[in-house]
């Protein structure tokens, strides 16, 4: 009888393992693979991404910015850069876009400005501007980028303080001239 019992023990035992294993194996089957979401982007074309300008310009970069995706995406804010000392203003992405775009859609405007400091050195400066969003309003997701170049050219044009600077000294020359002139 003991021996009996103890089959029956291993019986029951390897039914527990082989249920664990089937409830195992049943979930796995049950959960399937995720569903993948179509990638959300837009594309930014500009329309002049490789302007020439002086020291002391403002250059204006106007695109069109259209949702590749098969959705609507969101368009929420912006990461850009551009080589020093040119400065980036985001500020026309803001006023000049729409908040979203249906699938296929487009908008056209000025997208960012880039001012050139008039000691700006002659050469070129690179730069990127990147439009964030996503599925809905505060989605921050990289959707497009768009890379450009402004080439500096032209004579440089002294900062007021500098020529403020230089009229002080020819001022101080001709008072000493003047004195010994007098003497």
């Amino acid at each position: 009888m003991p021996q009996e019992r103890r089959t029956l023990e291993e019986k029951v035992k390897s039914l527990r393992s082989f249920a664990v294993l089937s409830l195992i194996a049943a979930s796995f089957l049950m959960a399937g693979t995720p569903a993948k979401a179509s990638p959300l982007t837009v594309s930014i074309v500009l329309t002049q991404p490789n302007p020439t300008a002086a020291p002391g310009d403002t250059v204006s970069f106007d695109a069109t910015v259209t949702n590749t995706s098969a959705v609507v995406v969101w368009l929420n804010s912006d990461s850009n850069s551009v080589d020093a000392p040119l400065m980036l203003d985001d500020s026309p992405f803001f006023s000049n876009y729409p908040l979203l775009l249906n699938a296929g859609e487009y908008a056209t405007g000025t997208l960012f400005t880039v001012y050139v400091p008039g000691t700006t050195p002659n050469t070129v400066y690179t730069g990127s501007f990147e439009i964030l969003g996503g599925a809905d309003g505060s989605a921050l997701d990289p959707l497009g980028t768009a890379d450009f170049t402004v080439t500096v050219s032209g004579p440089i044009i002294p900062e007021p303080s500098s020529l403020l600077l230089f009229g002080t000294g020819l001022l101080a020359l001709g008072a000493m001239a003047r004195r010994k002139l007098l003497a």
